[in-house]
């Protein structure tokens, strides 16, 4: 059998178990892809290369054994690798932190958060932090900032510990721990990243078994999915410079921001396929 009929072999398995996706592949063949190369120690960019490959009986029963632990325990595809991939940078995953795939990385390697810096920009916030992906992406896209990432899990940020180790960016990121902005004390900051909880109580309950493999707190934003956003909007703007904006992911729960905001002014930032999931406010329109 070549590495490519394994590769479609083991996709018809995972469509046919009907697993779910969305951490870092969006269909059966591209997860089929990234745990049949990863199990055989192939670079995941190269597929071409090596699709022709002849698997040893050996090679075929360590394949067989992964995609049937993807199966039986439902666990996101990083889980089981201990890696996931964000804007080509590659991050340490466990169960102690969600999957990194916040949309606000892509704001950030695509240069559509560059309006609202300047030379004066020298401090951001990565709120929320999780793994530390956020963290990490904008320490390298803004080299002159110092990047705080802040979480209220310490099993979070010990995870954040090892990506910053990872990229060599110990001297440029610190980790907070606490509670939203009591982490962060009196500071103020130029530019806040926040990947908060936001699912709703109904979306939670209906997440496929992937999602609900994640940290709970890390997703869960109460009966509207906007708890931890209310506090933070109320107390954001006294952690801003005067210029400063919050970037927030909302996901799916513009109809609930809208409701919950009326009468804030704010943007959303498109996506290269979505419209209404990233939230831009000024520090002026919080205060």
């Amino acid at each position: 059998m070549t590495l490519l009929e394994c590769i479609e072999q083991q996709s018809a398995r995972l469509t046919q178990a009907g697993v779910s996706f969305g951490h870092g592949t969006s269909n059966a063949f591209d997860e089929a892809v990234w745990l049949v190369l990863w199990r055989l120690g192939l670079p995941l960019d190269d597929l071409d290369g090596v699709a022709q490959r002849e698997l040893t009986t050996r090679e075929q029963a360590s394949i067989d054994a992964l995609i049937d632990a993807r199966i039986a325990s439902r666990k996101p595809a990083a889980y089981l690798t201990g890696e996931a991939w964000l804007q080509g940078v590659p991050f340490t995953v466990d169960e102690r932190v969600i999957v990194p795939r916040s949309l606000i990385a892509e704001a950030i390697g695509d240069g559509t958060l560059d309006a609202w810096l300047s030379e004066r920009t020298q401090r951001v916030l990565d709120l929320c932090t999780g793994g530390g992906s956020l963290a990490v992406l904008a320490a390298m896209a803004w080299p002159e900032v110092h990047v705080d990432a802040a979480d209220l899990s310490a099993d979070a940020l010990a995870v954040a510990q090892l990506n910053v180790e990872r990229h060599d960016l110990t001297e440029r990121i610190t980790l907070l721990q606490g509670d939203g902005m009591a982490a962060i004390g009196d500071k103020r900051y130029d530019v806040i990243l926040c990947n908060p909880p936001y699912v709703n109580d109904e979306s939670m309950a209906a997440l496929p078994a992937e999602y609900r493999a994640e940290p709970e707190v890390a997703l869960a934003g109460g009966a509207d999915g906007m708890d931890f956003i209310r506090v933070l909007l109320d107390q954001a703007a006294d952690h801003m410079t005067d210029s400063a904006v919050l970037v927030l992911e909302i996901g799916h729960e513009a109809a609930n921001f809208e409701a919950a905001f009326s009468d804030l002014e704010f943007a959303y930032l498109p996506t290269h396929d979505t419209d209404n999931q990233l939230v831009l406010i000024t520090r002026e329109a919080l205060a």
